[in-house]
């Protein structure tokens, strides 16, 4: 199956929203990363979306080109074609696009969608992300409904942040922000619904303590009850239809526990990229360590072929980052769900 259509993408924000579930978004970089995404949302029986941030789609476009947008593109069209081998529906979304990188990185690949709708397909992303959570609410909102507009004419779904995420992932640092940053109120959250729901389909990231990055359990605290008490001021002006569909960002270092509360109080997605860093690169130094006179040609001697193979490597990283994805579809209750054939 291909990528999902913008009509089979809306059908599972629909279906996680109905069933209090959410779907796993996980950052790719390379084949290899789309590959184990792909395997994992299989093993589980799960939909799922795969995204790529500015960071991800530089190094995709190779060191001496380093064009996000460009290298963006490349994985899109790998993961299209890559997903036609797979009975679960994928998402394409891009991450964290900040206001300075909105003319370099998202209107390519804006213009990029209009080109394949010309030709007859469908758009090459999804969803894309615009985090205009490092400026005024105000100016957030202004630049947020001129993108939804433009998505919304290609029938790609805008996601949203008011609130910053803290710490630093892939570029995107915030880590030192004032402790009230960190949380999004529920009067941001009207603010937010009365601004963009008459232009388009949107999702929104609100943040709750939430933080990029790795943590022990525990280090992270989060108040998901901000995302009931949001979701309870909307509802109470605009009736339960104007329920948000809500994005979870730093979710590394979680409880299980907040993560499932989280889910009642309309989160449909969860990024994931911290955790899938280091369930790739662990098996690697395995490997590395239990080979070294095979990877390394140590005085004078040729080695092993076999071993220093990038693929004798990689595909034990695959293998094992798509078993943390397979986990996080079971956190996050989405194993076992596929809309696949349904739609």
């Amino acid at each position: 199956m291909p990528i999902a259509t913008p009509e089979q993408y809306a059908k599972m924000l629909e279906a996680a929203e109905e069933g209090n579930y959410a779907y796993p978004a996980v950052n790719v970089t390379s084949v290899t990363t789309i590959n184990a995404s792909l395997k994992a949302f299989a093993d589980a029986k799960s939909d799922g979306i795969i995204q790529v941030s500015t960071g991800g789609g530089q190094f995709a476009s190779g060191l001496d080109v380093k064009d996000a947008a460009f290298g963006a593109i490349v994985l899109a069209e790998a993961a299209h074609r890559l997903a036609e081998k797979y009975d679960v529906l994928v998402a394409l979304h891009t991450d964290h696009c900040h206001p300075e990188k909105v003319e370099g990185f998202l209107k390519p690949l804006l213009e990029a969608s209009r080109q394949r709708i010309a030709a007859g397909q469908g758009p090459l992303f999804q969803s894309h992300m615009f985090d205009g959570s490092v400026v005024p609410l105000e100016e957030n909102l202004e630049i947020s409904k001129a993108l939804l507009k433009e998505c919304s004419e290609l029938q790609i779904i805008l996601e949203v942040e008011a609130g910053c995420v803290g710490g630093e992932e892939d570029g995107h640092d915030t880590s030192g922000l004032p402790a009230e940053k960190l949380y999004t109120t529920p009067e941001d959250m009207v603010e937010v619904y009365e601004a963009l729901n008459p232009i388009g389909k949107f999702i929104f990231a609100a943040t709750f303590g939430n933080v990029h990055g790795a943590y022990k359990p525990g280090a992270v605290k989060l108040k998901p009850t901000i995302l009931r008490d949001g979701q309870a001021a909307v509802i109470e002006k605009y009736g339960e239809g104007a329920k948000l569909d809500l994005v979870f960002h730093g979710g590394s270092g979680s409880e299980l526990s907040d993560i499932r509360e989280t889910l009642e109080y309309g989160v449909i997605k969860m990024n994931i990229a911290t955790d899938t860093q280091y369930a790739f690169t662990r098996p690697i130094v395995t490997h590395i360590g239990e080979n070294i006179e095979g990877v390394l040609k140590i005085d004078g001697e040729v080695g092993n072929k076999k071993t220093y193979d990038p693929r004798s490597y990689l595909k034990k990283a695959e293998k094992n980052m798509a078993a943390r994805m397979v986990q996080a579809c079971e956190d996050l209750c989405s194993d076992c769900k596929t809309i696949f054939g349904t739609v």
